[in-house]
């Protein structure tokens, strides 16, 4: 006896649907971890600049270690909420998440160096040992932005580099120097390199 087979049982429509949505999901998040953070605000990173030159020219004239330092810490403390703004302001403007891969790579990779360039802030402040802080934030920040621009565009690992060598040259300089060097990295570095960005990759 011939046995007659039975067509194949079709999915219902729903759960295809559903697959699909699933299938599109799974890729998506897979482009988003194999993508690259290009949230980077160019325009904040000029503005940083410019608050930093300006900060460079008042810190320079305090007569002592520990007000120097004051105008430096609050100095950051301004660039970091300023990076923050504009970051959070071109990642809703693009519609991309903040808390996606390439973001929570840069992150992590960003302010590990950033952490270690605190504890060191503390460190040589209580030594008495300021004259190395220029050269030690140049060289920290350099990392960060070296290690964090491995999850973002090309020329956000070239600026880390040209922000290490800096450092590095700050460390053996005068002391009397270092706000110029400050004023050269957070200032000049920032300014060229945020308006190439801005110009190239969108704000």
């Amino acid at each position: 006896m011939r046995l007659v087979q039975s067509p194949p049982e079709e999915e219902d429509p729903p759960a295809l649907h559903a697959r699909a949505l699933e299938n599109l999901g799974y890729i998506r998040r897979a482009m988003e971890e194999a993508g690259s953070f290009t949230s980077v605000s160019g325009w904040s990173q000029v503005a940083i600049g410019a608050t930093a030159i300006a900060s460079a020219v008042l810190a320079h004239r305090q007569a002592d270690a520990q007000r120097w330092l004051a105008v430096w810490i609050v100095a950051a403390l301004l660039g970091i909420a300023i990076a923050a703004f504009g970051m959070v302001r071109k990642a809703r403007a693009a519609g991309i998440s903040l808390l996606g891969g390439p973001a929570r790579k840069f992150t992590m990779t960003f302010c590990l160096p950033l952490l270690a360039g605190a504890v060191l802030t503390a460190v040589l402040g209580i030594s008495g040992l300021e004259r190395l802080l220029p050269g030690t934030w140049l060289l920290l920040f350099g990392t960060a932005v070296a290690c964090g621009g491995a999850f973002s565009v090309r020329i956000v690992p070239v600026m880390g580099l040209c922000f290490m060598t800096l450092g590095a040259a700050a460390l053996f300089a005068p002391a009397g120097w270092g706000d110029a060097w400050l004023a050269a990295g957070f200032g000049g570095l920032l300014i060229g390199f945020g308006g190439v960005i801005a110009r190239r990759h969108g704000g």
